[in-house]
């Protein structure tokens, strides 16, 4: 049985199966309606980015967001340089409290037992490396006496008697 169309004759197709052309035709249909899914699925994500874009705008125009950007840039450089600047700062006064006295130790005593009251006393003041000093004041009958003894990593080159001994034991946190 042969089929014969002007049209698909002068295309060559004129002894076609009429059964290729329906399939031809429900295989398009069914590429139209997996486009159709795809435009709709599309256009679903384009909604909901809209509304994304919309909510971040706030109805701010284009120009408006750019320069709220560009002002969240400048401030996050200044912040940057203050940060930095802090740190130089910090290191610095960090410098400066390593030989300031940290520790300190008091030890209050009497040193002859005719007085009372305790007036005589060890002072010891250390910094981080536990260097400073002694100031013993030693308090009498003919007057107050102070002396005065160098700390160097937590030792004493003279030696110390039980009260300055007790007030570095203090200072160190020994």
């Amino acid at each position: 049985m042969t089929y014969e169309n002007s049209i698909l004759n002068q295309m060559g197709l004129g002894n076609t199966d009429p059964g290729i052309w329906v399939i031809l035709t429900f295989v398009s249909l069914v590429l139209l309606l997996i486009l159709l899914i795809v435009i709709a699925v599309n256009s679903s994500k384009i909604s909901k980015m809209k509304k994304r874009l919309d909510a971040l705008t706030k109805g701010s125009s284009g120009d408006s967001l750019e320069k709220e950007i560009r002002d969240i840039i400048r401030e996050n450089e200044e912040i940057k340089k203050d940060v930095e600047q802090n740190r130089k700062d910090i290191e610095i006064i960090y410098g400066k409290v390593k030989g300031a006295y940290q520790k300190m130790g008091l030890v209050r005593y009497n040193a002859f037992t005719q007085m009372g009251g305790a007036l005589s006393f060890c002072l010891v003041l250390l910094d981080e490396k536990n260097d400073g000093f002694v100031i013993n004041s030693v308090h009498s009958t003919d007057g107050c006496y102070t002396y005065s003894k160098e700390i160097r990593d937590g030792k004493c080159n003279i030696d110390l008697g039980d009260e300055e001994k007790e007030a570095l034991s203090i200072a160190m946190g020994v």
